[in-house]
């Protein structure tokens, strides 16, 4: 037998982190290889991680809830059928004459990693990390060390010197009030916890608030013909293809043209560079009751309406029924958010990071128009763009809303949507 550890995996483009959602299986539960042990959530994704071994659970290494970096081991499994971990310790070559000090140097540099579930807490409540004895691997404080100390009362005020404030995890993470509001409950309130996926949405939003200097913009475009054609086609469509033909397939198909036509908007901020991403990838948010998610058309520049209107039901299908997998949650250069589906007229996105921009379509409404000196009702829309003022600038940008302000009304009774 030998105890093997299976670590974090990267669930994902750009994922550093994953939270421990629900643990599916206890110390002593046999697993065969690729059954799935975990529910892990990301800032993208909520997935099932499988084993990569054959043999019986010894040690869960984290709580559920506790969130933690990539490449950290989070469970050990003894496997089966190998070399007795004795004996591999035999083999294998001496590294030091003093054990001792380097394992006492391993438990310590473990100490000070602390997750960013261990960092909120600790913000929230003032607690000193430094003070604080772990039980978790090589003494390393886990979410349950503090809840317990918060309990017995036990918590002191942060006075951890900036050497050992250095070591923590990079300010994106911990980021924060430094004091935390103290909301006490009072009879009658609600008090909900925070789920997974809500801190994952959570600290996705912070991060992008914090790193990107947003900027806003807005245009108004005239849909009146984009209305009048799309309503002539829907019934048609719907008995044909068996799905719905949006308004929301239209505005997706001109940004994605838009796109192609300027490269500059479907790029990404890389600190000493600025990567422009060749691939037309736009992401779209589909929310449900509790959460949000961001799925991936893939391509869209080379899709027609209807490739389009189809991959937006399949999507959207797939969110609400929980079967959305990872390879639909990657890669996206640009994000396209439909708030006008319940109604909202003006908004100001958060960036979906690391993109630099993110546009609002807002909901078509009626409104009094002067046209060739006449006024007559005709039907509005506001595109809201946020952009990364780091990578883009107002000249491209207004550029960019012309050109889809002239896509979307230059449609017309000819256009197709095939």
């Amino acid at each position: 037998m030998a105890i093997e550890q299976m670590k974090m995996p990267q669930l994902g483009e750009s994922v550093t982190e994953g939270t421990i959602s629900k643990w599916l299986v206890s110390p002593g539960d046999h697993v065969n290889k690729y059954d799935p042990i975990a529910e892990v959530m990301t800032d993208k994704v909520n997935a099932e991680v499988p084993s990569s071994f054959t043999g019986t659970i010894t040690k869960l290494s984290a709580e559920e809830g506790e969130t933690l970096q990539v490449g950290e081991v989070f469970c050990e499994i003894e496997v089966e059928g190998s070399a007795p971990q004795s004996v591999k310790e035999e083999t294998a070559p001496k590294k030091s004459e003093a054990p001792e000090a380097d394992q006492t140097k391993e438990n310590q540099s473990q100490k000070k990693r602390y997750s960013p579930a261990v960092l909120r807490l600790a913000d929230e409540h003032g607690i000193d990390l430094a003070a604080v004895q772990g039980t978790g691997a090589g003494g390393r404080i886990t979410r349950k060390d503090l809840l317990q100390l918060i309990e017995n009362g036990g918590v002191k005020e942060n006075t951890a010197p900036v050497n050992e404030r250095a070591l923590q995890p990079e300010p994106v993470q911990s980021s924060k009030a430094k004091t935390a509001p103290s909301i006490s409950s009072m009879p009658g309130d609600v008090v909900l916890p925070v789920t997974p996926i809500r801190q994952a949405i959570a600290a996705n939003m912070l991060r992008s608030k914090h790193e990107i200097p947003h900027a806003w913009t807005m245009m108004e475009v005239d849909v009146t013909n984009l209305v009048t054609r799309r309503n002539q086609l829907k019934d048609q469509f719907k008995a044909k293809e068996g799905f719905n033909l949006t308004f929301f397939a239209f505005f997706v198909k001109a940004v994605a043209q838009a796109l192609k036509e300027f490269p500059e908007m479907n790029s990404m901020w890389a600190g000493d560079k600025i990567v422009q991403k060749k691939a037309i990838n736009v992401s779209i948010a589909v929310a449900t009751e509790d959460a949000l998610f961001v799925p991936v058309i893939k391509d869209a520049d080379e899709k027609t309406i209807k490739g389009i209107a189809k991959e937006i039901h399949e999507l959207a299908s797939k969110v609400r029924q929980g079967t959305l997998k990872q390879s639909d949650m990657e890669g996206g250069t640009f994000t396209v958010n439909n708030t006008g589906s319940f109604g909202s007229v003006q908004s100001m996105g958060i960036i979906n990071y690391p993109q630099a921009a993110i546009l609002q379509v807002e909901s078509i409404v009626k409104r009094p128009m002067i046209v060739n000196g006449m006024i007559g009702a005709r039907d509005m829309v506001n595109l809201c763009l946020s952009l990364d003022h780091r990578v883009l600038d107002g000249l491209v940008c207004g550029r960019f809303l012309q050109r889809i302000k002239q896509i979307l009304e230059g449609i017309d009774e000819q256009t197709s949507v095939y």
